[in-house]
């Protein structure tokens, strides 16, 4: 165990970078959408348990964009067939609608080696998505201070979430990130990237 615990010390930042996100993606694949549910039933080994998630709403945008689209397909079929031929199109466009919205439902997940944001419709993990926790840096609650790289922005606000700041180590090591999240919990989720909220 020594002469392992010594070698991934010897690695370069990149390769301990690709081992964290794929034990992040091995942990978050051994849970469905739902963790509350436990681990999937077909896991042949018992993942750990996550150490945080929380489901993200579709974007304020999107919802007024899938509103604009239903309200424009139905607004379609009155001007050509009437009403009627409307009225017949209200179901389907609604759950079109509905499915567009629950799909864009998105998962922040946080696990023993990394953490993503995980779209519904999609279903998997990608881990080019993943920020390994070993190369977090810091995390502050409100927008990036200055000084920080400029931030991608994952996920958008929603009422009663807080907005934090990531910054972390590229996953080339070629220099500094950061990200922006709003997260229901900001202690708890500083607490599991394993730093204390700033």
């Amino acid at each position: 165990m020594a002469g392992k615990r010594r070698r991934e010390q010897d690695e370069s930042l990149a390769v301990r970078a690709a081992r964290e996100r794929e034990r992040h993606v091995a942990q978050v694949g051994g849970y469905g959408f739902f963790p509350r549910r436990g681990p999937r039933r077909g896991a042949t080994v018992t993942p750990a348990p996550l150490r945080y998630w929380q489901y993200d709403p579709p974007r304020p945008w999107l919802v007024v964009v899938v509103v604009l689209a239903v309200a424009a397909w139905l607004g379609a079929f009155a001007w050509i067939g009437g009403r009627t031929s409307a009225a017949g199109e209200v179901p389907l466009a609604l759950v079109l609608g509905v499915a567009v919205l629950v799909l864009s439902t998105a998962r922040l997940t946080i696990s023993d080696s990394g953490f993503s944001v995980d779209v519904a419709g999609l279903r998997r993990t990608a881990s080019l998505q993943v920020v390994a926790r070993g190369l977090v840096r810091e995390v502050r609650r409100g927008a990036p201070p200055e000084g920080w790289p400029k931030a991608r922005r994952r996920g958008g606000w929603w009422p009663g979430r807080t907005r934090v700041a990531v910054r972390h180590v590229a996953a080339g090591g070629t220099g500094e990130q950061a990200l922006t999240v709003w997260v229901r919990d900001p202690a708890a989720f500083a607490d599991a990237l394993g730093h204390p909220l700033g």
